[in-house]
Parts: C-alpha cells; structure tokens; sequence
C-alpha cells in the first residue's frame, strides 16, 4: 500500500532538535534540552488526596462528560484570579480551558489565521507553538530581540511589509531565551497591534515563577481594544501530566475556538480540571508559589554560578530572572548542531541548538 499524505505534512518533518529530545528519555543523559519542571515541585501526595476525595464523593462527575468551555467551577475560580491580575475584562472577556496552553495555541491559530497568512514570533521561540502554526501553512516571520524583549522597529517594518494576522510572544522568562520583556516594549508592541488591527498571542506559562527583580504587568492588562489571547497553564505550577490549561481573552474569538475543540477532543480531561479547580481552592496560592519560586531560584543560581567558573570566557548567557530557561551562545566559529551531537552521543548531555 503506498499512502499519501496531506501536503501540510511536508512542513513537520522530523528535525535534529526532536531527535536529540528523544535522548532525554534515557536515565544516563543529562537532560538540559527539554523543558520539564523540576520533579521536586509536584505535589503529589495533594493529588493523591484531592483524587482520593473526588472518588469517593463524586466518581461519576469526574469520569462523564461535561463541557467544552471547561468544568464551570473552574472556569470561575480561574476568572476570579485574572481578574485580580488585571487580565480578564467581565464584559469582554470570556475563559475557556485547554489541554494545556498548547491547544490554546493551537486553536488560537486555527480560528484566526489561513494558509499563506502571516505570524510574526520573537526569533527563537518555542519550538511547539511554531511546529503548530507551521500545520496551518502560516507565514512564519521571525524578529530579533535583544536584552529589552522583541526589537519594536523591526517588528513595525515587518507590519508595513506583511498582512500581520497575530504576534506570537512569550513575554515573561521567554522559551528559550530566558529573556523578559521590559514594560515599554509591551505597551510598544500592544499600541503596534492595535495600530495595524492584529491579534496578540500572549503566551505566560512562567509568569508565576519569577524568583528575582519586580512582576510587570502582562500585555493583557492594557487590552482595551480586544486585541489579546492570553494563555496560562497548571503546567509549570502543578503538574504538566495534567495537562491543563486556559485562555483569557475576547468573547467572539473564544467563542470560535470552542466550536474547534468540540471537534478535537470535546472536552479536556474533567478528573484533572476538577484535580486543579481543588488546588485553588486548598492551597493558600502566594505561599504556594513562593516555595516554587525558591526552588527555581537555587536552580538557576547554582547553574549561573557554575557556567561562570567552568566555561571559557568567550561563551554568553542570559541572565533570567524566572522560569526554565538560559540560553548559551557559543563562538560564531562553532557548529552548533555538531556541538549537539557530540555532547549527546559522547558526554550524555542533551542541550537544544
């Protein structure tokens, strides 16, 4: 039999990045090439109980169907907490849950962009949210960035050139880079999507774990125009297993993604929804996400501090101040794929090029 498959294939071939990320399931390599939380974080006897208690209390509740839009306890709880955040607008606004922000992504994509239409991302980004777009034949058009977050006037002159349907940004702790976007870049960037009427994919799965310097605000928070998808997870908070998360963003667009996932998956899974609706509503969420943010913190200085006292001098690195991710940046005389390779088939470390 010889099969034929949808031309839209052609676009998700398997890359050198994937092949090294199959290394990481190996308990001898080092795996600093994926971006898995810490294992210390998840709060597994919590999960236990809080599943322990749904069934025996409400066993079918949790195993039938239920909505799209997601279990509404949930959906309220987590617009009680955008809200406090300044990132869900009552009358605007609407919050629907996702099989992690992945989908959102995804679906986001699907509603809003057709084939040829252009999506503007920070260049690099994150490997998934591109693979996503890419299934949908979008342009994709990378902007550099530098230590304030997405270059503003190279992203303007990429929106006077393109028919830009949506920016795709991480502004917070950003996959890879590690890099923050500063305040004014934000409010550059939303005055440039409301200037030339495109869609902000605000992407936020770190925001919660900055471990040094202040919080700034999210992009979503000066959305006046309906502009702004944002998305967050239980992901790097709870447990990413779960595979929970949401989307904050204009009643009609929300309303489009809906009916997508109704044909996707119908509903994401209700136990774990139901898993983190309890979550909110035990766990005294500041003190929560302090020990996180300590965790990661000794993390990230341990290995800052290393890099500094074993690498040569000529190596660069970003200094996050949250989440995953630091990004090393060799010589410009280096192969890095080669580099890749070599540190994952002699040394047993697996990093992403």
């Amino acid at each position: 039999m010889q099969y034929h498959f949808s031309p839209a294939m052609d676009r998700l071939q398997s890359s050198a990045i994937r092949e090294i990320l199959k290394n990481t399931a190996d308990p001898a390599v080092i795996p600093f090439a994926a971006g898995n939380p810490s294992q210390e974080a998840f709060p597994t006897q919590m999960i236990r109980e809080i599943s322990d208690e749904l069934f025996a209390t409400d066993p079918i509740g949790v195993l039938q169907y239920n909505i799209t839009e997601g279990y509404i306890p949930l959906r309220d709880a987590l617009k009680a907490w955008l809200k406090e955040e300044h990132c869900f607008n009552e009358e605007k606004d609407e919050v629907i849950v996702t099989s992690g922000a992945q989908q959102g992504i995804e679906l986001a994509c699907k509603v809003l962009c057709g084939s040829g239409d252009t999506i503007v991302c920070e260049s690099p980004s994150f490997v998934g949210s591109l693979n996503a777009f890419k299934s949908y034949q979008v342009n994709l058009v990378g902007v550099e960035t530098d230590e304030e977050g997405i270059d503003v006037e190279k992203l303007e002159k990429v929106m006077q050139t393109h028919t830009v349907k949506a920016m795709y940004l991480i502004p917070n702790f950003q996959n890879p880079t590690g890099k923050t976007m500063t305040l004014a870049r934000r409010k550059a960037v939303y005055d440039l999507a409301v200037k030339y009427q495109c869609i902000i994919l605000e992407d936020n799965p770190y925001g919660d774990l900055r471990f040094q310097g202040e919080n700034i605000p999210s992009i979503k928070t000066f959305d006046t125009e309906g502009v702004v998808l944002y998305m967050r997870s239980f992901s790097k908070i709870l447990a990413p297993g779960l595979r929970v998360g949401y989307v904050s963003g204009p009643k009609e667009i929300l309303a489009k993604m809906v009916i997508c996932k109704q044909v996707s998956d119908v509903h994401s899974t209700i136990w774990a929804q139901r898993v983190c609706h309890q979550f909110l509503e035990k766990v005294e969420k500041s003190e929560y996400l302090s020990k996180l943010r300590t965790l990661y913190g000794r993390k990230y200085r341990l290995m800052a501090e290393s890099i500094e006292k074993y690498f040569p001098s000529e190596i660069q690195v970003t200094h996050p101040e949250g989440g995953l991710f630091l990004r090393v940046t060799l010589p410009d005389h280096i192969d890095m794929l080669a580099f890749c390779k070599k540190a994952i088939n002699e040394a047993k470390v697996a990093v992403v090029p």
